[in-house]
């Protein structure tokens, strides 16, 4: 009798247990997040938790005005507290901070001579209870000349310079083909994107820990320990060896995580008290310290034939950089070359600003640029289609790009880019049922239960948008990572300083060894800056570079492993093969086992992966200067009460090209959370700042979509194209989402009501029909 009948006949039963589960393992795998568990049951390490003996408690003071001139700054009152240690000031900082790869920033640590936006730091305090520091940075006394804010981007060009830089960040003029060139039906639409916040699980925090080298060590959740340690070193008048970030958990990532105004302050504090110094920042305080997304006016215009063919497009695109210059730059560029969307477009002419204003600083978020440009080009189609009474989605797939179209850019499109299936896919997706109308299905009707809106009031409108956006930095960024992968009694070490955001990286990493080496139990090692530089967190870089690196590393420790089996049997590596944790030969002849080959040695090596090469766009915005790209199609169902001008997204149907499926379940999730991230910028998010102040700073004040506001989302087609430049073929999959739902749902509320709907986020007022 086999053991698995004498279990089953022993629990009275004669059939026998079912065999146990696979563990997932390797690419194509949905295997879980390591860290899944303690997140779940509240284990995880973040930075809120963080003690050291000695502790002492940080405080920031920050600028009730948006643009004021200091005239004065007192700090002794402060520093007469009982329980006060230190106080710090412009005039403690002893060096200039960096911003980012290197370039001189153009935002100071604390203000001196000017306040230029809402927020902004003017003094840190350290003290022995948190309580204490809150009280002495209110005790500074600071007296300000307030002065007039420049909130308008449009009045920047001719207002006094906010900046020693002056207001114009960056201007990029783009002309692509015949500026003659016209067609037979021409429509023009004006534009305006609110301003997002990225809204982190957790607010800012951290702890910076003196060294006895003079040095001090950052304990943070950054998500680019490199560009802060370098940043900080700068500005503490320190070299870069003595300043070390170790990177904490991270609760969530969606744009840059730490707030330079916050961390730096840390540890001038430390260095200044010689003690451990902690900072928890308030849900206000991030608010009022880190960057948005830029609020931008759109102006457009198209020319098309009478099939619907678009011949020109002219453009004005203005972005609000807010006080500061930040990302600004790659912002515009990403909005300029993507202005006309991912159609061919043979004539282009675009004209892009981004301003400096005294309104909060704006920076990396998600789809940057390309969300704003999006939900503007997407209406222009919508009104294409309606004046020459076609279908909405028939006028795009007439236009969409393809592999081997020239953007208007001039660059060629080399990655796939399968639009026109991604589009076709949603068309044809079937539509969601109509809400009955009964006292039981109010929940379905816009409003909820109770909701003020009646059944007889609803309309539902389907609309599309299609997004696209680059992968990796742009215009000669130099991306690279270093991996190294270490083998030690049958465990595999990854070392990589690429940080888990919420992204998957530490999953990918342990798919990669488990594929390469066959090595069930794969551990990736904490992230600090002893660490080679792995870069920032975004635009799907550590899916790429940091991969591609760690993909290179296992390639060559599994050399290291097979060449004395090879060398055994006469053979070359090439001929071997691994696969369920057993090494066998082309002809059979050798067989054993990783565990087996692996015993008694320890292996290791370091690689790195550079993408190709890119360049900064020209005085006339030409120029090959993107990566790779990806696309995405959102069909969007919504029912609108045009009475009172409430939305409900019914349905969002997506089609997005990944390259290659790394990891099922972690894909899914990343494309639901984008698309449910782009429904609160088309409906709720916006972050209001009359006269440059941010209005409700909390997360009462600012909508964000909860669970009841999520649609369903239908995820109908994942085009698995490889990208034969990207290691695994993969594609950033969490980005474009965000950039196509939101023109989506903007689509369907103009399809439904008939609005032109020219607002993000959308107001209700702009949903109402009168006269019905």
């Amino acid at each position: 009798m086999s053991n698995d009948a004498a279990t089953a006949e022993a629990a009275g039963t004669n059939e026998a247990a079912p065999a146990p589960e696979p563990i997932p393992h390797g690419l194509g795998a949905s295997l879980p997040p390591a860290d899944a568990r303690a997140k779940t049951e509240g284990t995880f390490p973040y930075a809120a938790d963080l003690w050291a003996e000695g502790l002492l408690w940080a405080a920031v003071l920050r600028s009730p005005h948006a643009h004021a001139r200091i005239v004065s700054i007192d700090t002794s009152h402060a520093r007469e507290m009982p329980g006060v240690r230190a106080v710090v000031t412009h005039e403690d900082v002893p060096g200039t901070p960096l911003h980012g790869r290197g370039s001189r920033a153009d935002r100071p640590v604390f203000a001196s001579e000017v306040v230029r936006h809402h927020g902004e730091p003017i003094a840190a305090v350290a003290a022995d209870h948190p309580d204490t520091a809150r009280m002495a940075a209110a005790a500074v006394i600071v007296e300000y000349e307030v002065l007039e804010p420049v909130t308008d981007p449009e009045q920047a060009f001719e207002a006094e310079p906010l900046h020693p830089d002056g207001n114009l960040v960056r201007h990029i003029p783009l002309r692509h083909g015949d500026p003659e060139a016209a067609g037979e039906v021409v429509v023009e639409g004006l534009y305006r994107i609110g301003r997002q916040d990225p809204a982190p699980i957790g607010a800012e925090a951290g702890l910076a820990v003196p060294r006895p080298d003079g040095g001090v060590e950052l304990y943070l959740a950054s998500t680019d320990p490199h560009g802060d340690r370098d940043t900080a070193a700068a500005c503490y008048g320190l070299s870069p060896e003595q300043v070390k970030v170790v990177v904490t958990g991270v609760p969530g990532a969606t744009a840059d995580r730490e707030d330079q105004g916050f961390q730096l302050p840390l540890g001038l504090l430390a260095l200044k008290t010689g003690c451990p110094v902690k900072l928890t920042a308030t849900r206000e305080e991030s608010f009022l310290g880190h960057v948005h997304r830029h609020p931008t006016l759109l102006r457009y215009r198209h020319h098309a034939d009478a099939e619907g063919r678009v011949v020109k497009v002219e453009a004005q695109i203005l972005l609000d950089a807010g006080a500061y210059a930040d990302t600004s730059s790659d912002a515009l560029a990403a909005a300029v070359a993507f202005a006309c969307g991912p159609y061919v477009v043979p004539n282009a002419f675009i004209e892009g600003w981004a301003v400096r204003t005294n309104n909060p600083p704006s920076g990396h978020v998600r789809g940057e640029g390309a969300m704003q440009v999006c939900a503007a080009y997407e209406a222009q189609m919508d009104k294409i289609a309606k004046k020459l009474g076609l279908d909405p989605a028939e006028v795009r797939l007439r236009n969409v790009l393809a592999t081997g179209d020239v953007l208007p850019t001039g660059q060629t499109v080399t990655c796939p880019a399968p639009v026109a299936e991604l589009l076709q896919a949603v068309r044809d997706f079937p539509l969601p049922a109509l809400p009955k109308d009964t006292p039981e299905d109010e929940w379905l009707l816009p409003g909820g239960p109770e909701g003020a809106g009646e059944p007889g009031a609803v309309r539902r409108g389907v609309g599309y948008g299609i997004g696209m956006v680059h992968m990796l930095g742009a215009e000669g960024a130099d991306e690279v990572s270093t991996a190294t992968v270490k083998v030690q009694d049958g465990v595999a070490t990854v070392l990589c300083a690429a940080v888990e955001t919420g992204q998957g990286f530490t999953t990918l990493a342990r798919q990669i060894v488990q594929e390469t080496l066959g090595v069930d139990e794969v551990h990736v090692a904490p992230v600090d800056t002893d660490q080679p530089p792995a870069g920032p967190g975004c635009r799907g870089r550590h899916t790429w570079v940091s991969g591609g690196a760690v993909e290179r590393a296992a390639k060559m420790v599994r050399t290291q492993l097979l060449q004395p089996l090879a060398h055994q049997f006469g053979m070359s590596t090439e001929l071997l093969q691994i696969a369920d944790g057993k090494i066998t030969s082309y002809d059979g002849v050798l067989s054993t086992t990783v565990a087996e080959a692996l015993e008694g040695k320890e292996l290791w090596a370091t690689a790195q992966c550079r993408p190709h090469p890119t360049e900064p766009l020209d005085e006339s915005g030409q120029g090959d200067a993107f990566v790779g790209m990806s696309f995405c199609a959102i069909r969007a169902v919504v029912d609108v009460d045009i009475e009172i001008g409430s939305v409900r997204v019914v349905e969002l149907a997506v089609a997005q090209d990944v390259g290659r499926v790394l990891n099922p379940a972690q894909l899914t999730a990343r494309i639901e959370a984008g698309v449910t991230q782009g429904v609160g910028i088309a409906l709720t998010e916006n972050l209001r700042t009359p006269r440059g102040l941010i209005r409700h700073p909390d997360l009462t004040g600012y909508a964000l979509p909860t669970a009841l506001d999520a649609p369903d989302i239908r995820i109908v087609k994942l085009v698995e194209e490889r990208d034969v430049v990207a290691p695994f073929g993969a594609k950033a999959v969490s980005a474009v989402p965000v950039v196509a739902s939101p023109a989506a749902v903007a689509s369907a509320v103009r399809a439904a009501t008939g609005r032109p709907v020219n607002r993000l986020p959308v107001r209700p007022q702009a949903a109402v029909v009168t006269g019905n």
